[in-house]
């Protein structure tokens, strides 16, 4: 996949990741400013507000609009920090650039809709701005890359994606699942795109900021947006994620950063020996397919149903308490052979049908 793009220089104290930090919401002048003041004292270099918010149902707060504008200029102007904000539409195009924001974000329910992104990188074009896209909502990263040719094809090469996580209709740990894979794929597919992690939208708490912070430096992310509220518990909306700026620099503070330097020499025989074990799980995959097929053969003799889902269910219970035994998890394992029984019923339907 190639993307014309240009390095996108984000500022950075070189201690630290890129980070983007600010509150959820431009609630009011006073607490913009307060937390934009507290953030530059702790060395930040970019601010983030939400000024226009899209809400899952009316009645909750949506932002100031244009009025929270001339708040992200103040804040620029006294702190010397560049300033970000979403946009929706093109009007918030218009306005943003109007204002000096320096920086463009597209949200998750946006970068879904292909009508939404098209609209907005029409209003784009001519324009010299980086913009960084978030993930859709839901996990397609066709929908992802679609979003950012879309942005990019308008001319923007100062280009850079927000890893949000996925929303899940189940109750679980994570407000919205990391489903980490998706932004590695990505990062394989356009090495030159920087990505940035928004653990507060993946968490949801902020007990779990830190931790998910780690994380995204552990796979290599290229920097961090995260919540930052002068008072958190008093946020007009997603209180329960934001933290202070002074939580917000200690869990900095306490980032571990990987070496990408180091030469991968030092890996090499272990790199040979995977290579050498995914040539035997092929060389398995392939015989047991061929056991497949001679069952559907039999099955198509015999007038029987290629899905037995008492053999089925066996298999799945079976395999998963051997990964438990074998010091993988049962979920992880359950998940490779539904992908190997799939493939089996396939190949054993292509038999039946012949």
């Amino acid at each position: 996949m190639e993307l014309d793009l240009q390095p996108l220089k984000l500022p950075s104290d070189n201690e630290r990741p890129v980070v983007i930090a600010g509150p959820c919401s431009a609630e009011t002048e006073e607490q913009v400013m307060t937390t934009a003041t507290q953030l530059a004292k702790k060395g930040c270099h970019m601010f983030r507000a939400g000024v226009w918010k899209p809400r899952t149902k009316p009645g909750g707060f949506e932002g100031n609009g244009e009025k929270a504008l001339p708040w992200m200029k103040r804040v620029k102007e006294e702190t010397g920090m560049l300033v970000t904000t979403e946009v929706a539409t093109p009007e918030h195009v218009e306005l943003a650039l109007k204002y000096g924001i320096d920086i463009l974000w597209i949200g998750a329910r946006t970068s879904a809709n292909p009508f939404a992104m098209q609209a907005l990188a029409d209003s784009l074009r001519g324009v010299d701005v980086p913009v960084l896209v978030k993930n859709p909502v839901n996990p397609d990263l066709e929908l992802w890359i679609g979003a950012l040719e879309r942005i990019n094809q308008a001319g923007i090469k100062r280009l850079a994606a927000i890893h949000r996580g996925f929303s899940s209709y189940d109750k679980k740990i994570y407000r919205n699942l990391p489903m980490w894979q998706i932004p590695i794929e990505l990062r394989r597919r356009i090495p030159s795109l920087p990505i940035l992690c928004d653990p507060s939208h993946i968490g949801g708490r902020r007990e779990l900021v830190a931790p998910l912070c780690q994380q995204a430096m552990d796979l290599g992310f290229d920097g961090l947006i995260v919540e930052s509220h002068c008072e958190p518990d008093m946020a007009w909306s997603d209180a329960a994620q934001q933290v202070t700026p002074d939580v917000l620099d200690y869990i900095l503070s306490l980032l571990v950063i990987r070496d990408e330097s180091v030469s991968t020499e030092d890996i090499r025989e272990l790199r040979k020996q995977i290579d050498e074990l995914d040539n035997q799980l092929m060389d398995l995959l392939a015989k047991r397919m061929r056991v497949c097929r001679e069952i559907g053969q039999f099955k198509k003799e015999h007038n029987m149903t290629v899905l037995q889902p008492a053999r089925y269910g066996e298999i799945l219970d079976k395999r998963g308490a051997q990964g438990s035994l074998c010091g993988m998890g049962a979920d992880f394992v359950k998940k490779v052979f539904e992908s190997v029984h799939e493939e089996s019923v396939r190949q054993q339907m292509e038999i039946i049908n012949k």
